[in-house]
């Protein structure tokens, strides 16, 4: 073959100037690529870094922009009909490897039409992928092509295609609202609530680990010595938290054969509710069911003014300043002293 040479084909031209490294379709600089093995690779390289819906919306976008040029195009021709336009321009996919497209039922009133594309290139490459449906790039490729005959945003129904074993991809084609920016702008909301979902899930799986970390914590029970144990009461007591620490209580205190179970107030908050001193009668009174006795110790002046000015009453525990004091009565009241 010569440096430069040049083949018509169908009424299209086709130039090749090897020197500079070109090929001409029309004038037009393009590109070959064998379809089952380079255009397979780059289309399954986008699928694998953007991720199916992605990347389906992305070939589904480029499709559309590159046909609206195309249909623009032809529409700035006036000489040229919408039909003949669309002939044309089909013949010249063909010339280029893109498949036979036939139109049919194209009614220019009502902007409607079908279209029957066979053995097209994405169907090529759908085929090498091993996929069981059809891309989107040419369906909105050709309702790019006559959003910009018609002047209007056209868009685009596959009935089926021919990947499903038909003979052709048919496509019905109409006027819609439905646009790509618009479907871009879905998928973009649509991944972002995703993450969002996702990191709630996160926060509510770690604030769960937190607040079971914090009733581990909060209250925990102390064996200090042989059956006698201390529960520190730590911070504020909501209903929830207070029936947790009953239960946890109670439930634990056979396990340690506690003959006297010592709450330590030291650590409550100064902002002790009505319902924080009906707790330490609640846990006091359940404890004596099982046999233990309950002690109070670390009372401040907050709490002992607030019983005083209940009706709760807290005079069957023994109260005492400190800890200490607390488990060396426990201890003498067990018979026990410390040497």
């Amino acid at each position: 073959m010569d440096s430069r040479s040049e083949i018509n084909v169908g009424g299209l031209s086709f130039k090749w100037e090897l020197e500079k490294g070109r090929f001409l379709f029309e004038e037009q600089d393009s590109v070959l690529f064998w379809i089952s093995s380079a255009m397979r690779s780059f289309f399954d390289t986008i699928e694998e870094i953007s991720g199916e819906e992605a990347s389906s919306l992305v070939f589904e976008a480029t499709g559309f922009r590159q046909g609206l040029l195309v249909g623009e195009y032809f529409e700035q021709m006036k000489e040229v009909s919408i039909a003949e336009a669309a002939e044309m321009i089909t013949n010249t996919y063909a010339s280029a490897g893109w498949g036979r497209t036939v139109i049919r039922s194209l009614n220019i009133k009502n902007k409607t039409l079908t279209a029957l594309i066979k053995d097209s290139w994405e169907y090529k490459i759908n085929v090498a992928q091993g996929k069981k449906t059809g891309g989107n790039f040419l369906p909105a490729h050709y309702a790019g092509i006559f959003s910009g005959l018609f002047g209007e945003n056209m868009w685009y129904k596959v009935n089926h295609y021919q990947i499903e074993g038909n003979e052709y991809t048919e496509i019905e084609y109409f006027p819609s609202s439905i646009t790509v920016s618009k479907n871009i702008h879905e998928l973009s909301r649509r991944k972002e609530s995703e993450q969002i979902q996702q990191l709630e899930k996160v926060v509510q799986e770690k604030t769960k680990e937190l607040q079971d970390l914090v009733k581990e914590l909060s209250s925990p029970i102390i064996p200090v010595l042989e059956g006698i144990v201390v529960v520190p009461l730590l911070g504020k007591y909501d209903e929830e938290r207070s029936e947790e620490l009953v239960v946890r209580t109670l439930k634990n205190l056979p396990s340690y054969k506690a003959n006297y179970l010592i709450l330590d107030l030291t650590g409550l908050n100064k902002d002790i509710s009505n319902h924080t001193a009906s707790l330490l009668e609640k846990i006091g009174s359940a404890a004596s069911l099982i046999g233990t006795e309950t002690i109070l110790v670390g009372i401040s002046s907050e709490l002992s003014i607030l019983i005083s000015q209940s009706s709760i009453n807290l005079s069957k525990f023994d109260c005492f300043q400190t800890l200490q004091h607390g488990i060396l009565f426990a201890m003498a009241q067990m018979g026990r002293k410390i040497i």
